[in-house]
């Protein structure tokens, strides 16, 4: 079964398509700068041919026509006809209380994901856009949503109530969401596969850093908590965003600034985090080169952000009343070495010790801990896209019985 997998941002398409039984990723890109001049398709075929495409792509839906044209391009494409495509499986931020699985897409599902809107307005509506254009391009093709929010919809209320008037929560369901729950959904599965051991036997805590992060604290393969909260600005410290920090600290920079609620979200969001502290760039690859170079705001900033994460594997290593691995993923867990080694420096009394050797090799998937450590720390690249798709050809399946 070829599932098209879709993640729909406000400017951008990005794309795979998966023949879901063997796993294979038949081809994979996206389309930037939609609605903006210069838009551009980016493409890349099984066996690594590559196309770049510039044109007018006024919106989603001539975005995804431009990837069906691909797809199907004799020169550069892996499908003969539109039907080869069977199922679309949507990345979908939110799904607030009401999706806690993955579901087929219907008229009912997206007027309750419009309903939502208020919790994701940076990301659901143009989900919702990707959607409508598939209608629209591929009428009758089965599609899917899957949601970053559905792994964590099992936390325990104690983990997910703030301490505001429970009336506040009843009304506006305002509570702990969390995010990237794909990813923290794959990491875990595949974590139990390289140990050898069963999912449901295993404490595991999953760290998935890159220009936004979270963790999970995740017992027998149940997310019991997790980082990012009603928004993904709470938790660790990221790219742009502050993560956690004393809610009165916003109302004393509007007050002294005399930012409006728009400038107040712009500031915490995308002029912080990495950004913010350092003075030089939102991406840890620079972070750690300028910080190399002796830049003194270049490490505070790393400082920052290994601190964090270290406390928060000390938190869920209480939560969870124990670890066996800690995983690392996303595009700073995979490729800083220096980020995993700050991040478990001195928790040896948790068993948990980095092999510094280990840790600077370049295999993709590994577990970095010394030997006899008595919890592991891994490295798993985490594949959303393959979640997304192995969900869709499931639903989509059932469907057929």
């Amino acid at each position: 079964m070829n599932i098209l997998v879709l993640n729909c941002g406000s400017s951008s398409v990005k794309y795979q398509l998966i023949k879901a039984e063997n796993q294979t990723q038949l081809a994979r890109g996206q389309v930037e700068r939609i609605g903006m001049g210069g838009a551009t398709l980016s493409n890349v075929r099984f066996d690594g041919d590559e196309i770049k495409i510039v044109g007018e792509i006024f919106d989603h839906t001539i975005a995804i026509e431009y990837i069906l044209a691909v797809l199907l391009s004799k020169n550069h494409g892996v499908i003969g006809d539109k039907s080869d495509i069977h199922a679309i499986g949507h990345r979908v931020v939110h799904g607030g209380e009401t999706f806690s699985d993955s579901v087929r897409i219907t008229d009912e599902v997206v007027k309750t994901l419009r309903e939502n809107i208020e919790l994701a307005p940076l990301h659901n509506p143009h989900n919702l856009r990707g959607i409508s254009a598939c209608e629209a391009i591929l009428p009758g093709t089965p599609q899917v949503a899957v949601f970053d929010t559905a792994f964590h919809q099992r936390m325990p209320r104690k983990a997910y109530l703030y301490g505001i008037p429970y009336g506040l929560y009843s009304q506006y369901k305002i509570r702990r969401y969390g995010f990237h729950g794909t990813s923290h959904r794959y990491v875990a599965n595949r974590a139990a596969t390289f140990l050898g051991r069963k999912l449901e036997d295993l404490k595991l805590i999953t760290c998935h850093l890159g220009n936004g992060c979270s963790m999970a604290a995740v017992d027998g393969g149940v997310s019991l908590d997790t980082s990012m909260g009603f928004t993904p600005l709470e938790g660790l410290l990221m790219g742009t965003r502050t993560g956690d920090m004393d809610p009165s600290v916003i109302l004393f920079i509007m007050s002294k600034e005399g930012l409006t609620l728009n400038e107040a979200n712009t500031l915490l969001n995308k002029h912080s985090g990495l950004q913010g502290i350092s003075g030089i760039s939102s991406d840890m690859r620079e972070i750690v080169t300028e910080m190399k170079g002796g830049d003194k705001r270049a490490t505070l900033a790393f400082d920052v952000f290994a601190y964090r994460v270290k406390k928060y594997i000390g938190a869920y290593a209480a939560a969870l009343g124990g670890v066996d691995a800690v995983v690392f993923t996303g595009g700073i867990g995979e490729n800083s070495p220096e980020i995993r080694k700050a991040s478990c420096a001195g928790l040896q009394f948790f068993g948990i010790d980095v092999d510094d050797q280990v840790n600077e090799t370049p295999e993709k998937e590994k577990n970095i801990s010394r030997s006899g450590s008595a919890t592991a720390v891994l490295v798993i690249p985490t594949n959303e896209e393959l979640v997304i798709a192995l969900d869709t050809m499931e639903i989509v399946t059932q469907l057929k019985k």
